[in-house]
């Protein structure tokens, strides 16, 4: 009885399997074809639950699995903190490299910019004391000194924080550090200077034109007077009209006219004042022509005439140097007789040489001495120098007032402490100087 009721169960529930569907196993008529379309539904497969059985599964499988399900599903994006961008604009920068201070308390304004800055302050003294600049301190004044960082310290803009007053005060006492310092060294520095003499006749040479003479030389230029005879030197008989005049304008070769009549102009200013100049004597710039021969050799017998002690007033020989321009077609240069350092000397404001210039001279020297004295000179010791060491032109039309500013500083005794830049002043000086007819 017992085992009857346990097969009717048995069979009910093989009955309950056969209305679910079942599965194959159990039930060989299943066709998975045959299934119901609302299984396969996207409505069907997002209501269908998650199962999952201790028995099938270990308890890693079921959490690793449990993860992929949920990366899957939609998460929010993290939030993130809002950053706020740096915003580029122009900053006013000041001397020694700083720019004006953060008002934030919590900015360090003892920056690199100001280290940097301090040290190219201080690092200045250390050429305090050069060859071509003495610094007098004086010892009484108690103040001396200060100035030395007078400048730095007032262009210095600092805060009035904590760290500015650091900053200035640290400065300040470097600064007095350095004044004591002077202080002792204070006689020291007057000896040196008490030997040292100014330069005025240097300073003689670059005299900055008045308005009146500026005025002058500007009028001198214009067209009005481009027909006018604006000068004449009765000694040389030259007569300077204002379009001769014009080729001391700017960007102009110079002619003939304006050369000679400057020349003549140094020997009268080197006449007025002989203590002052060296005893010169200047050849105009036909000289050399008529010396070379047309075989290029030294055809004295042209020029011996040029010479004569009743002509000069004077004998060539006891000249120190003796200056003769050199014309080369469309370039200028200078050639010295230098008897005073015995040299022959050449220069050329591109640096250009010329041995058979040297050579020429040499020969016409000696043969001048022979001729006015009645003596052999021997040169064989002398120096042939092309110089090297002078100032260069940078165009192609200065080569005039190159070779006139070299005779210039050679006729005072001075070395060549001009350059390019001064072209354009020496320009409107020697316009003016022959306006008045007379150097300075």
């Amino acid at each position: 009885m017992v085992f009857f009721k346990w097969a009717l169960t048995f069979q009910g529930a093989l009955a309950s399997n056969r209305k679910r569907g079942g599965s194959k196993r159990c039930n060989p008529h299943f066709n998975h074809k045959n299934k119901t379309l609302h299984s396969n539904s996207l409505v069907f497969q997002r209501f269908k639950k998650l199962r999952f059985s201790s028995m099938d599964q270990s308890p890693e499988k079921a959490s690793s699995s449990l993860n992929d399900t949920v990366s899957r599903l939609p998460r929010h994006p993290d939030s993130k903190l809002h950053v706020p961008k740096e915003v580029q604009a122009p900053v006013k920068h000041l001397k020694f490299g700083l720019s004006i201070p953060n008002p934030n308390p919590n900015h360090d304004f003892l920056s690199k910019k100001l280290s940097n800055a301090k040290k190219e302050a201080f690092g200045s003294f250390k050429y305090i004391n050069k060859d071509k600049e003495v610094v007098t301190v004086e010892e009484d004044d108690e103040d001396s000194g200060s100035w030395l960082m007078a400048d730095a310290l007032d262009k210095l803009s600092l805060n009035h924080s904590d760290n500015g007053s650091k900053a200035y005060n640290k400065l300040l006492k470097s600064a007095e550090r350095r004044t004591n310092k002077l202080k002792d060294s204070g006689p020291q520095v007057k000896v040196n200077e008490k030997l040292k003499k100014p330069d005025v006749v240097t300073h003689e040479l670059f005299v900055p034109l008045t308005k009146d003479e500026l005025a002058e030389v500007s009028h001198a230029f214009s067209a009005e007077n481009k027909k006018k005879i604006l000068v004449s030197h009765e000694n040389s008989s030259i007569d300077i009209r204002g379009e001769v005049l014009q080729c001391l304008k700017p960007g102009s070769w110079l002619n003939d006219e304006v050369i000679n009549l400057y020349l003549e102009l140094l020997k009268e200013r080197e006449n007025r004042e002989p203590k002052k100049f060296l005893k010169c004597h200047f050849f105009n710039t036909f000289f050399y022509k008529k010396l070379v021969s047309s075989e290029g050799g030294c055809n004295y017998k042209a020029v011996k005439r040029w010479t004569s002690q009743r002509k000069l007033g004077y004998c060539l020989f006891d000249c120190d140097k003796i200056f003769v321009p050199i014309h080369k077609d469309i370039h200028w240069c200078l050639a010295v007789i230098n008897k005073k350092d015995r040299k022959f000397q050449y220069l050329d404001s591109l640096r250009g040489r010329d041995g058979k210039v040297l050579n020429t001279l040499a020969n016409y020297f000696v043969e001048e001495v022979r001729d006015k004295s009645r003596q052999d000179i021997d040169i064989s010791s002398w120096e042939r120098e092309h110089v090297e060491d002078l100032p260069a032109q940078k165009n192609g039309f200065d080569c005039g007032m190159f070779m006139l500013k070299y005779i210039d500083f050679y006729s005072r005794g001075l070395s060549l402490s001009f350059g390019q830049e001064h072209m354009r002043y020496f320009r409107s000086r020697t316009a003016k100087e022959i306006l008045r007819l007379r150097a300075d």
